[in-house]
């Protein structure tokens, strides 16, 4: 379980950085702490699905987007 939180982990940092975004910036926009977005990032939480739509919308990507990313990454494990 901990690899797939740490795959789900760096798939949404790379979209954060690749979107120009800081974790502080997307706490900000997304209206999550930026502590509990490292916790995210690092795989040391699972987020809910409202955590998750949250960060979509405020990363302006689809929940399928990041759920292919998603997939990628753990067939590349």
């Amino acid at each position: 379980m901990k690899n797939k939180r740490r795959s789900f982990g760096k798939i949404l940092r790379q979209i954060r950085v690749q979107s120009g975004f800081t974790q502080e910036a997307l706490g900000l926009e997304s209206g999550i702490d930026r502590s509990y977005i490292s916790l995210i990032e690092r795989g040391e939480s699972s987020p809910t699905l409202d955590t998750i739509l949250q960060l979509c919308t405020a990363l302006d990507i689809s929940l399928s987007y990041l759920a292919a990313k998603y997939e990628s990454e753990m067939q590349q494990e």
